[in-house]
């Protein structure tokens, strides 16, 4: 029988979007959830701070996992599931997606032989199992290889990367089960005005102000304000069963995000939290659901979104910003969501757990 520790695992080690991540085939691991986790919390180096003896970055963007597998379902090409491993607490969460993690499953599954490339594109159709859904993925495969070299650039990530599109339909209550999971476009939590939004990912949207910040300060600014990560918090433990998601003190939903006006040209600025950390940019379906809440009227968002007139949607982060791209319905309801990522393989090869 194969022992992980003296033997190793087969793993692609990849960035996709701004997150850095472990990809694997759900074969090489153990089919029982709870020796997965044990496994992966080992792979990752958790808990410590620093995750000096993993695979882990010391920071939630670079403590991910995609596990990869035959498709389930007929109208798919593979099925992916998302795992955050907390960097700090023995935890593993399949609580959310991730679309930047997402943006790497494309490549990740022809590189791992499970999806022929097909001509110079290739489609691919990815069942994302923490949501049930679909999302559609281009990869670029000149002479049946991924190419990862291009002149797409996205905030966050130096250098220019061949583009991978996403594009996502039925997002609505992907983890909540409605778009407003309160029944409210507009709630009051510690005396906070909040929208509680689900669309791709599950988020309360409050005024950065109301915080006593202005919503331009840096990530580690932030990340050093014990008192304001303790307020937000207070308002994100109640906001969980508000959304239908129960108790989330063990949990990475839902995200805190911390709007203000834009001020670089784009439809809102943000400042999130993942939840206990400041995000160094902003998730993808996070920045989603924010430039969704941007178009649901009398929402916290609403009241200092600058829309634009075409489907392109900037959401601004520490990092710069993230377009979304948002086709609309006849009737104002958003009809289908999207956004460009990069990714590039980092290393492949065997990856050994500690004891």
């Amino acid at each position: 029988m194969n022992d992980p520790v003296r033997d190793g695992i087969p793993c692609l080690w990849m960035r996709g979007g701004t997150s850095k991540g472990a990809y694997f085939r759900a074969s090489d691991l153990p089919a029982d959830p709870a020796a997965r986790d044990d496994l992966l919390i080992r792979l990752m180096g958790s808990p410590d701070p620093r995750q000096v003896d993993g695979l882990g970055g010391g920071d939630p963007l670079f403590s991910k996992v995609a596990i990869l597998s035959p498709s389930s379902r007929a109208d798919a090409d593979v099925d992916y599931l998302f795992l955050q491993v907390f960097v700090d607490q023995p935890l593993v969460s399949a609580a959310q997606g991730c679309g930047n993690i997402l943006a790497g499953v494309g490549p990740a599954a022809i590189e791992l032989g499970m999806v022929a490339a097909k001509g110079e594109m290739t489609e691919l159709r990815i069942h994302m199992r923490n949501t049930a859904q679909i999302a559609v993925a281009r990869v670029q495969t000149p002479g049946g290889r991924v190419r990862y070299d291009g002149a797409t650039r996205i905030d966050g990530v130096p250098g220019c990367h061949a583009p991978i599109p996403l594009l996502f339909q039925e997002l609505a209550g992907s983890i909540c089960g409605a778009l407003l999971p309160s029944g409210h476009v507009r709630d009051r939590i510690d005396g906070l005005d909040c929208t509680l939004i689900d669309n791709g990912m599950p988020c309360a949207i409050l005024h950065a102000e109301a915080f006593g910040i202005t919503g331009t300060e840096s990530r580690a600014d932030l990340d050093h304000r014990a008192d304001l990560k303790a307020r937000i918090e207070r308002v994100r433990l109640q906001a969980g069963p508000m959304m239908g998601l129960g108790e989330v003190r063990d949990k990475s939903v839902p995200k805190m995000v911390l709007a203000s006006p834009p001020r670089a040209g784009g439809v809102i600025g943000t400042r999130s939290f993942i939840p206990h950390r400041c995000h160094a940019s902003i998730g993808v379906f996070a920045a989603i659901t924010v430039a969704s809440a941007c178009r649901v009227a009398g929402s916290v968002a609403a009241d200092l979104a600058v829309l634009p007139t075409g489907h392109s949607h900037d959401v601004e982060h520490p990092a710069g910003a993230t377009e979304v791209l948002i086709d609309l319905a006849p009737d104002g309801a958003i009809a289908a969501a999207g956004t460009t990522r990069t990714a590039r393989k980092l290393f492949e090869g065997r990856v050994f757990p500690r004891r």
